[in-house]
């Protein structure tokens, strides 16, 4: 099903904000990654710039650069001022305010757009929806699923989270989701359920705490690994 322009909000995250939101150590960056839902983020080009071998699926590609430079133009400005209102929901740490949560997204996503049009041309943006991946068993070492899965636990139903994953853990062997709660600050309903019915499949899953808080009480990550 094709995406609608209108409902499009792009929010890209650093190579940085990745490493810390997954716990990657270079040995990880090492590895054949699958970035699931990656939107207008800076991971793939700053890890490709680095000699790592990555590449992120969202159907948001399917748009073409100026689409997505202009709905970037037109929701910014909006985003800033929601997260501004609710500023008490958020840690200020690491990013310590407003502002400079407004000037990393903005970068992040300008050097997304500068890596765009190569990046198609290269295959490592791919526009594509979950649960359905078009690659073959293990073509991955590490899925990465970045404020999707999970998030929208009221949007998305438990089946389309099971088939996502069960997908992921196909395509590769080891799959990390960050954060495990929803967009009411709650671990959302279905980790629990998820990990019993993969732990069925042969799937070993650990809850780890991460470097990484912006959303307050958002600091933990899923991990889960074929025996």
């Amino acid at each position: 099903m094709a995406i609608k322009y209108s409902s499009v909000v792009p929010w890209g995250r650093s190579l940085s904000e990745y490493v810390d939101m997954f716990n990657l150590s270079q040995s990880d960056l090492d590895k054949k990654i699958l970035g699931c839902g990656d939107g207008p983020a800076s991971f793939n080009f700053e890890l490709t710039q680095k000699g790592g071998q990555v590449v992120s699926i969202d159907p948001i590609y399917q748009m073409s650069k100026v689409e997505i430079e202009n709905r970037i133009s037109e929701t910014y400005d909006d985003v800033i001022n929601q997260t501004s209102k609710n500023r008490e929901k958020f840690v200020w740490k690491n990013i310590k305010s407003v502002e400079e949560l407004g000037e990393i997204r903005i970068s992040s996503m300008r050097k997304f757009l500068d890596d765009f049009e190569c990046g198609l041309r290269e295959n490592r943006y791919i526009s594509l929806e979950m649960p359905n991946l078009p690659f073959s068993d293990n073509q991955f070492d590490l899925s990465l699923s970045s404020h999707f899965l999970f998030l929208y636990s009221d949007n998305l139903n438990y089946d389309f989270h099971l088939k996502s994953i069960r997908e992921m853990l196909r395509v590769s062997g080891e799959v990390r989701i960050f954060p495990i709660m929803d967009l009411n600050a709650n671990i959302s309903p279905y980790v629990d359920d998820i990990q019993n019915e993969l732990k069925r499949d042969g799937v070993e899953s650990e809850i780890i705490r991460v470097n990484y808080e912006f959303q307050r009480n958002g600091n933990e990550m899923l991990r889960l690994r074929k025996k």
